[in-house]
């Protein structure tokens, strides 16, 4: 792709991003939206490949969707209580109708079928990009109007996330498949507490971002896009696999690595909010998401491939991408467990 046409797609993803996060009217929000969703579909069909543009098209779709459903809402909004500001949604209809268009936006269960599809057909950069940027705006918007929505609601799609995400990931060989249903689970842990500590969710969204970076990263440079590629990886690059391996298990959110700390300070909230019953379900359903990480885990580090792979061989290929993110992310994705006091201070 032209560089002067990626800057402007990329400087339009920003200001999507940036109009959304500054709007406090519904119109302004919305045409955020419609600016990153316009911006980011070159991006996805840049490859030219069947799979690319039936992603694209889906994604189109879906988002085109929920752009209309959220005017329709605010419209509603606007008609009944004469009110365009975001904070002041209060009827039950135009609420419910926001709420299930962003869940769309986002892949929440059971609005989820699209973001598998979609990321299964593209680039690995692309993909980073649609699981970590696009769902800010999305979520800036859930966070203004999570006090005017039903919490019986939001509890429903935050459990049915966690558990689909778990579930869907199971009996997949494609590791971009796989990841999709790790968003859809993270989505689900971040929307589940939204209701009673916002800060959380913001702190799971943050740890989110740099963990999911991190795999994808990692798997851009081993050019890995199925498991079975992946057993060939701790043969060339051993170090990589080893920090991989860690990422996935710290998205699985295991002690003593990052991910630990939002799904212990979630599951601690909740049962101050006197919710042992969800919070059981939620810690039931990351076991889930922790077996298909695992899996992922031992075919990475502990079997041997019984087969040469396809895939460009490393070292005969000049690598041209930029090391310095991956070990910023990694670093991020592995070590902020033991600041996690410093990290609740500033929070709340």
């Amino acid at each position: 792709m032209n560089p002067y046409v990626l800057v402007i797609l990329l400087s339009s993803l920003g200001l999507g991003t940036t109009l959304t996060f500054a709007s406090s009217h519904w119109l302004l929000a919305w045409m955020g939206l419609e600016i990153n969703t316009l911006a980011i579909t070159p991006l996805m069909a840049q490859q030219h490949h069947p799979r690319a543009v039936e992603a694209t098209t889906k994604y189109f779709l879906t988002q085109a969707t929920a752009a209309a459903m959220i005017l329709f809402a605010a419209t509603t909004n606007a008609w009944i209580t004469g009110e365009w500001t975001i904070n002041d949604l209060s009827h039950p209809i135009a609420s419910t109708m926001v709420i299930t268009a962003l869940a769309l936006k986002i892949g929440l269960a059971p609005m989820h079928f699209w973001l598998p599809e979609v990321l299964q057909g593209l680039d690995l950069l692309t993909g980073l990009i649609l699981s970590t940027w696009q769902k800010l705006a999305p979520f800036a918007l859930i966070m203004q109007v999570a006090q005017t929505i039903d919490p019986m609601m939001l509890t429903s799609l935050g459990l049915l996330s966690t558990l689909i995400g778990g579930w869907g990931g199971l009996n997949q060989t494609q590791v971009r498949k796989i990841l999709a249903y790790s968003s859809i689970a993270h989505m689900g842990w971040m929307i589940i507490i939204l209701q009673y500590a916002p800060q959380l969710t913001l702190l799971a969204l943050g740890t989110y971002i740099f963990m999911t970076s991190t795999a994808f990263l990692s798997l851009k440079m081993a050019s890995a896009t199925k498991i079975n590629t992946l057993t060939m990886m701790w043969s060339k690059t051993p170090i990589l696999a080893s920090t991989t391996a860690l990422a996935l298990l710290s998205l699985g959110g295991l002690p003593p690595l990052t991910g630990f700390m939002p799904k212990w300070l979630i599951l601690q909230e909740m049962t101050k909010q006197d919710l042992p019953l969800t919070a059981t379900i939620m810690a039931l359903a990351a076991l889930l998401s922790l077996y298909f990480y695992l899996r992922l885990c031992y075919a990475m580090t502990l079997t041997i491939s019984p087969n040469t792979t396809n895939a460009t061989t490393p070292w005969r290929v000049q690598m041209t991408q930029a090391t310095l993110p991956l070990a910023l992310s990694t670093t991020v994705a592995l070590g902020l467990l033991p600041v996690t006091p410093a990290i609740l201070t500033l929070t709340s």
